[in-house]
Parts: C-alpha cells; structure tokens; sequence
C-alpha cells in the first residue's frame, strides 16, 4: 500500500524522469550482456530468515530504507526485464535442531533467451545435485 500511495503522489515529470532511468538501466544491462552470456549472483542479500520475521530491516548492520530492499539484486532484474531463474546452490542450518533451508542463486540470461537460462539452470543443479531441494 505503501508504494501505492507514493506512486499516486508522483508527478508527471517525476515519472518522465524514473522511465528514462529505467530505459538507461536497461541499456546498460543490454550492453553488459552483449559482452556476457550469463550473469550470476545471489537471489537476494540475506540467508533465509524465520518466517515469523515480516522481512529483515538491516543488513550488516546497515538499516534498509524500505522493507523490499533485502532482495534488490532480484528486483533490479525484474526491472531489466531479462530472463532469470533461482536454483538452490547451498543449504544452511539456521539454529541448532532447525532444518536446513536453501539459498538461491539466481541465473540470468540474455533478453529472451529464456531456453539458454532454463538450460544453465538445469546444467547447475546436475552439476551440483541440489535440483531436488534436499540437503
């Protein structure tokens, strides 16, 4: 709701302005992945945390400014607008006693190369035996 109301206030020129920042930002992924097939990195900036928490609200001891801010790095593909995908590459024990819980690895490809993604993701979970989700 929060956005919401934030996005009612904007002005047109406040709009005009964020939709050339976001054409920039998509040309400067378009140009990073002329050089690059697949771009790898972490699904979001955290390790899983209890569902009982609604999100984290710092990071290293770095408060986030809005509750969405633990998952930029996904975000921030979303708003490029380039295939990805998230595969389990690890597990961790939160507490003692506690199950293990997967982190992602998120796999990004080329603007509508969709197949060479889901092919990566697919080549990554028989390389490392994660496709199954169990520790």
């Amino acid at each position: 709701m929060q956005e919401f109301e934030a996005g009612c206030r904007l002005t047109a020129t406040e709009v005009g302005v964020a939709e050339a920042a976001h054409t920039e930002l998509y040309h400067r992924m378009r140009r990073f992945m002329e050089r690059y097939e697949f771009f790898v990195l972490p699904v979001c900036q955290v390790l899983p945390f209890d569902v009982r928490q609604h999100w984290p609200v710092e990071i290293d001891g770095v408060k986030l400014a809005t509750y969405i801010d633990w998952m930029k790095t996904c975000y921030y593909i979303s708003a490029v607008g380039t295939p990805a995908i998230s595969v389990p590459c690890a597990f961790v024990e939160p507490a003692p006693g506690e199950p293990k819980l997967p982190v992602g690895l998120q796999i990004v490809g080329r603007h509508r190369d969709d197949w060479g993604v889901l092919q990566m993701a697919h080549a990554f979970e028989q390389a490392l035996g994660l496709g199954a989700c169990e520790p």
